[in-house]
């Protein structure tokens, strides 16, 4: 379907541009040195149902109807942007009362459903980002034979970007919950003051992000 050459370049190309620090990766750092790497891997978990239905849209040829609603995807950014400041200003005065929800006595969040916000921040970020849906209707279609169906090369491709972004965004959010593992809880407070400027930024670059 892919010349073998041609799809290994794709890979290499994704894991130079996922291993990037940005708005997603700082959201998965920050939730995983305040709450473990189970949070950030619900952060990862969230981003790539969202790069899935991106790819769809890229895939079924809807980029350019999502291109003529700028206005919309803007007010969404700034949304998700102002949703992420208000997280990392929460986290930064929350003065050490910010725990792992699996740690506390609340039946529900012993349940599970305590961990439903991390999946939506990850879904809400890369959906807040509109830079992402036009970069993959940049950068995907370089790698795409025009002499075949375009179609299922875009959802290979998109499949294949999405393993790579799996994979590193996963490795910081391991590399972050082990870190958090081998600060003591009497210095918690730092922590969370770490987490919330992580939060802050990503919420800021997200704002100031442009197509």
């Amino acid at each position: 379907m892919i010349d073998l050459s041609t799809y290994l370049l794709f890979i290499a190309a994704s894991a130079a541009l996922v291993i990037v620090p940005g708005p997603t990766v700082t959201v998965i750092v920050a939730n995983s040195l305040n709450a473990g790497s189970r949070a950030g891997l619900l952060n990862v978990a969230g981003t790539q149902l969202g790069l899935g239905l991106m790819v769809l849209v890229l895939a079924l040829g809807f980029a350019s109807i999502v291109e003529k609603m700028a206005v919309v995807f803007d007010v969404v950014r700034f949304i998700g942007a102002i949703y992420l400041i208000w997280l990392g200003i929460k986290m930064w005065r929350s003065k050490g009362r910010m725990v792992n929800p699996v740690e506390t006595d609340d039946p529900a969040t012993r349940s599970g459903k305590g961990w439903l916000h991390y999946f939506f921040q990850g879904f809400l970020v890369i959906w807040s980002n509109p830079k992402a849906l036009f970069f993959f209707g940049a950068f995907i279609p370089q790698f795409v034979d025009p002499s075949r169906d375009p179609i299922p090369q875009v959802l290979m491709l998109g499949a294949t970007f999405m393993v790579v972004g799996t994979l590193l965004d996963g490795a910081y959010a391991v590399a972050a919950g082990q870190m958090r593992k081998l600060v003591s809880s009497g210095k918690v407070i730092i922590l969370e003051k770490l987490a919330g400027c992580f939060l802050i930024g990503g919420g800021i670059w997200l704002a100031f992000s442009r197509r």
